[in-house]
């Protein structure tokens, strides 16, 4: 009889415990969300439907990027980032490497 009771003890503070790690990695999740800026680019010699693929692949390449949407019609890229990681100036170098010159327009 007593080793059911300890362990339902035990499994009582697995779940106890689960429970405070949920709650701190959700916390986490907040700080890291609260780290990602936005930045706008101009990205010039987008020619054709392909060029946006490439220009996309090279951003998503430099650590720190979150995400990058491509508007090959006015020629610009947002990138969400994690400035603590990488920097506009490192996108747009990434960009700029593979042939498609970025500039930081916001």
């Amino acid at each position: 009889m007593k080793r059911t009771w300890i362990v339902a003890g035990l499994a009582g503070l697995a779940v106890v415990g689960g429970m405070a790690l949920a709650g701190a990695q959700s916390r986490q999740t907040g700080v890291a969300e609260a780290q990602q800026t936005t930045a706008r680019f101009s990205v010039e010699n987008m020619t054709c439907a392909t060029c946006p693929i490439s220009v996309k692949k090279a951003m998503m390449r430099v650590d720190g990027v979150k995400s990058v949407k491509i508007d090959f019609r006015t020629k610009t890229a947002e990138v969400v980032y994690d400035p603590a990681a990488t920097s506009p100036e490192m996108i747009a170098a990434a960009s700029t490497n593979v042939g498609y010159p970025a500039v930081r327009t916001s």
